[in-house]
């Protein structure tokens, strides 16, 4: 992996304290013959590993949604085993429904970067909330998050807010073909860039994690001024602007893969992208839903001095309520309603609740050494796993930048989705579920990057690590 990790001593622990005491119900109705009552001690935290409860209530979620749940892959389709249903979080922790605990590497997919259910954020949405929950209208929190953002991300001079990636993501692809008055897009196979039709073309992560191609739904005319080419290859892309001169919009990015796993740029890639979009006159949108505020304050473009014309953003942003937000130049941006004719609204978006959760963990973000704090025990996690795995005679790789990682059940290097899917995901499977039984809960997924947080103790560390050595020694 193009991602160096310089090497670090690391020691060895076993167990998983139980520190909270959980006292819940989960009530259902009686009508599909399902209820859950549970009581967990710290005196249970020996007990058998057990998902009884959680597979109860999957099977009663399965007759009421989709597959059981609201997102793909929470379904556990490519790592097998029971799904587990969540109980509650707290820092760097979960504990399902029938009382086990974890050390949480997803951190609800990317939100979580101080931890879950930080006191001084719940505190301050308890006050916002005495005030409703939702106007319809402007509010000054809008205000205060909209600058912090602004003087945070190198690219964004002007920033509408919206209710996820997938929209963040919907919206500006319509503002980047009102802007130049060109439809067709580059994306690199791979990138997942939400669910909107024209980016489910070889979109990676669930898609890659469910084995479909694409999605069945998607019209042929959404996807055919869609173009693709592989990460991290330049050549392919200086093609695709040779054969389609004039009628490129936009490059569309990840500036680092988190939805094939976790994949870096390789040195001068985006650089050479910034070239090539200004000299065909088309736009640089960086997706950073995954990266922003995450590899560094102001992103993967502040991290590696890239500056695009357009970003959009998610998870940190709203500190664990739905958000998302696009931003960039002001010349495109006031091309949005209502300054300009390039239409989009939405009931929620800068509702006051994401705004106050959103700005309570950027003020959080901006304390000295946290960047630091999150390169390191991140450095420590990613090189106990690959020394786990190199001395239990396995091929692995992986890398990180600061609070973000992943690895591969392949020598590598690995460069682009092709090179992941080489990847043994039997192996990962195996591994996953040996690792819930630890008490370690990772992205169900091989094509899913992982995150630490302010939260995560050196303690939290050492234990994934020796957990990691224990089961890779057994698989």
């Amino acid at each position: 992996m193009a991602a160096s990790i310089s090497g670090v001593g690391v020691g060895v622990g076993l167990g998983l304290p139980c520190s909270t005491k959980l006292s819940k119900a989960l009530p259902f109705s009686p009508s599909y013959g399902f209820r859950v009552k549970m009581t967990v001690s710290v005196e249970d935290k020996k007990k058998n590993y057990t998902l009884q409860k959680s597979e109860e209530a999957f099977n009663a979620a399965k007759n009421l949604m989709p597959g059981g749940v609201n997102s793909p892959v929470r379904a556990f389709k490519s790592v097998g085993g029971q799904p587990i249903v969540m109980d509650s979080v707290k820092g760097s922790h979960m504990w399902d429904i029938d009382g086990n605990e974890y050390i949480d590497y997803v951190g609800s997919w990317g939100p979580a970067i101080i931890g879950h259910a930080d006191d001084e954020v719940l505190a301050a949405l308890a006050e916002t909330m005495k005030k409703g929950t939702s106007f319809g209208a402007p509010c000054l929190l809008e205000n205060v998050l909209a600058e912090m953002v602004i003087s945070a991300v190198p690219s964004i001079e002007m920033v509408r807010f919206v209710n996820s990636g997938t929209e963040a993501c919907m919206g500006v692809l319509r503002l980047a073909r009102a802007f130049t008055g060109r439809e067709k897009l580059i994306k690199f196979e791979g990138c997942y860039h939400g669910h909107a039709d024209p980016f489910l073309v070889k979109a990676g992560s669930g898609v890659a994690t469910l084995g479909l191609p694409d999605s069945p739904g998607v019209p042929k005319a959404a996807t055919f001024e869609t173009l693709t080419a592989p990460f991290n290859d330049i050549s392919t892309v200086e093609n695709l602007f040779n054969s389609n001169k004039g009628e490129l919009a936009a490059i569309i990015l990840e500036p680092v893969v988190g939805n094939s796993g976790f994949i870096p740029p390789k040195p001068d890639f985006l650089e050479a992208i910034r070239y090539l979009t200004k000299e065909n006159g088309a736009l640089l949108i960086f997706d950073e839903v995954m990266t922003g505020f995450r590899l560094s304050y102001g992103g993967a473009q502040e991290y590696f001095g890239i500056t695009p014309d357009l970003t959009t953003l998610g998870k940190i942003i709203g500190g664990g309520l739905p958000v998302g937000a696009y931003g960039g130049r002001r010349d495109i941006m006031e091309m949005v309603a209502p300054a300009g004719p390039m239409y989009q609204a939405g009931t929620l978006s800068g509702n006051p609740l994401a705004m106050t959760a959103g700005i309570q963990t950027l003020k959080r973000l901006t304390e000295p050494g946290t960047y630091e704090y999150l390169d390191k025990i991140t450095r420590e996690l990613v090189q106990g796993i690959l020394d786990a795995g190199k001395k239990t005679g396995h091929a692995i790789c992986g890398g990180y930048i600061s609070g973000m990682f992943g690895f591969f059940f392949t020598e590598g290097p690995v460069h682009n989705f092709d090179d992941a899917r080489k990847s043994d995901s039997a192996k990962f499977a195996r591994f996953y579920r040996g690792m819930l039984e630890e008490g370690v809960y990772f992205a169900p997924s091989q094509f899913e990057a992982g995150f630490t947080s302010l939260a995560h103790s050196s303690e939290d560390i050492q234990k994934t690590i020796a957990a990691a050595e224990k089961v890779l020694s057994k698989i």
